[in-house]
């Protein structure tokens, strides 16, 4: 059985970071939402309680039954999680005069196993607005900073820690080590969350759940599908089916090139071109969330009818990974909904079949791990992600032919020109962006009004934060000339340098 760390969501934009800090620690780590929390079970070594955007004074504020885990597991409160403990067992929790956001110097106070090695006077971050006045009884300060005298606390016999500080995150410096202190000290959580490690598990797992059931798997060519098919095909072999669906919204000439290298790679892969009925019911469609419905809904059509052709065929394999599931923010209301992803939320019941769904668990970067122990091709498993709905959201507005015709070609530019400086790989993602705006310009002595492209290409781990790569001014000055001179109707080119948050990467 798998040791884990549950990480209890009470709605923070944080949470996300408390388990990537502790998988990088090669402990399996979740989130559950408040509301889902119930029985632990063995595989549990320890629980972590979020912060939140809610006050333990919000008459809604997100609870749990605490008595069911306090004193009975290692607890560690993060914020509004170690508010809520405070309050819980009889402490006092007041509102401060003003919110205290950023920076501050943690100042240690007494020994702990918690912050074991942990230097005087170092860097934490903060983000809260109420403050612990008075601790419940048992309990002992072990750490304050200048502007609060209890920054973090314990009561190391019921293996009860608390830190007002959000130790998940970059600026608060210690971070780690206190993630570690926690998880394999004191929770003593097994190091053994490995991509090897995943791998024969969730093999052994697939086989049990499928059996000799036929499974169909809807391939994108991203990394994502790319690696849940290379799973799915080591585990059952030639019961796994894999669907590549030309939606008319890939990128230039995608369709072709990826079925031919799946093939090349011993997968059983049969190519749908679909792109006529998804440009048909994407006409005069404008709003993003309903671009992505018709999408999915037009997916499971597609899939239901090939799934009819395939005898005994009785799941369906999805690539969905955990920054989809997060993003998604199913299941509680302490989070709200950023968009939907065409990769969850299940299926109609007319399908008849079952979802599987082998990455669920996984962070991009943890994806990629697991792909290069199962030896995907280096040019295959390092593309830049690309979205389920394709280039619809990429396309500011109405879809229509002529407009995904015109951004294939933008966009081939940029990745073509990408790696001809030597720059693709140093870049998560890049990709190009028609909006729904014309300029006028001048070429030769005529004037034009023609489209206006944004470029787009960011930095991340995971795709869960993001920042806009600088890339060089003569790339942007020769990519900028080429795409106006090689793409007619497009006289003007922009560089977006928005991060995320507060953007999505995705314009839409």
């Amino acid at each position: 059985m798998q040791d884990k760390i549950l990480v209890v969501d009470f709605g923070s934009q944080y949470t996300q970071l408390i388990v990537r800090k502790i998988r990088e620690l090669d402990v399996y780590s979740e989130i559950i939402p408040f509301n889902k929390l119930t029985t632990l079970d063995a595989s549990v070594k320890g629980v972590i309680l979020s912060g939140s955007p809610y006050s333990v004074h919000d008459s809604d504020h997100p609870v749990i039954d605490l008595d069911k885990i306090l004193g009975k597991i290692p607890v560690l409160g993060i914020c509004y999680g170690a508010q809520y403990i405070t309050q819980h067992l009889g402490g006092k929790v007041e509102k401060s005069d003003k919110r205290e956001y950023g920076r501050a110097t943690l100042r240690l106070v007494s020994q702990s196993p918690l912050i074991k090695g942990i230097d005087d006077g170092v860097q934490v971050w903060m983000s809260h607005s109420d403050h612990i006045d008075q601790l419940p009884e048992g309990f002992q300060v072990i750490a304050r900073t200048d502007s609060i005298p209890i920054a973090a606390f314990h009561n190391p016999e019921k293996r009860i820690f608390a830190v007002q500080f959000h130790p998940e995150v970059y600026h608060t410096l210690p971070g780690k080590e206190i993630l570690r202190n926690f998880v394999v000290d004191i929770c003593r959580a097994r190091q053994d969350w490995k991509p090897e490690a995943f791998i024969e598990a969730t093999v052994k797992q697939i086989q049990d759940t499928v059996g000799n059931d036929k499974v169909i798997l809807g391939i994108s060519g991203g990394v994502d599908s790319t690696v849940a098919a290379f799973l799915l095909h080591k585990a059952i072999g030639t019961q796994l089916t894999g669907i590549f669906v030309n939606t008319g919204l890939l990128r230039y000439k995608e369709f072709e090139t990826v079925l031919d290298a799946y093939k090349r790679l011993g997968l059983n892969v049969i190519g749908v071109d679909a792109s006529g009925e998804f440009l048909q019911a994407l006409a005069g469609v404008t709003d993003p969330e309903q671009k992505r419905k018709i999408i999915g809904r037009k997916f499971v059509e597609v899939f239901d009818r090939e799934a009819a052709k395939i005898k005994d065929a009785r799941w369906l394999a999805q690539g969905t990974i955990y920054p989809d599931v997060i993003e998604s923010a199913v299941g509680h209301h302490a989070a709200q909904t950023i968009k939907s992803h065409h990769n969850v939320g299940g299926l109609p019941e007319k399908m008849n079949l079952k979802v599987i769904e082998p990455l669920r668990l996984l962070f991009k970067d943890e994806v990629r791990q697991v792909g290069e122990a199962l030896q995907i091709p280096h040019e295959i498993l390092y593309r830049h992600p690309f979205p389920g709905p394709g280039l619809a959201i990429r396309i500011i507005g109405e879809v229509t032919p002529a407009k995904v015709q015109l951004l294939q070609k933008v966009d081939n530019i940029f990745i073509e020109v990408l790696k001809e400086y030597g720059l693709y790989d140093s870049v998560w993602q890049a990709f190009a962006v028609l909006l729904p705006v014309q300029t006028v310009g001048v070429m030769g002595d005529e004037r034009t009004y023609e489209s206006v492209v944004a470029l787009r290409a960011v930095n991340s781990v995971d795709g869960m934060t993001a920042d806009w790569s600088r890339l060089p001014y003569d790339f942007l000055a020769d990519v900028s000339n080429r795409i106006i001179n090689q793409v007619p109707g497009v006289n003007r080119v922009v560089y977006d340098i928005s991060s995320k948050p507060p953007a999505t990467i995705e314009w839409e």
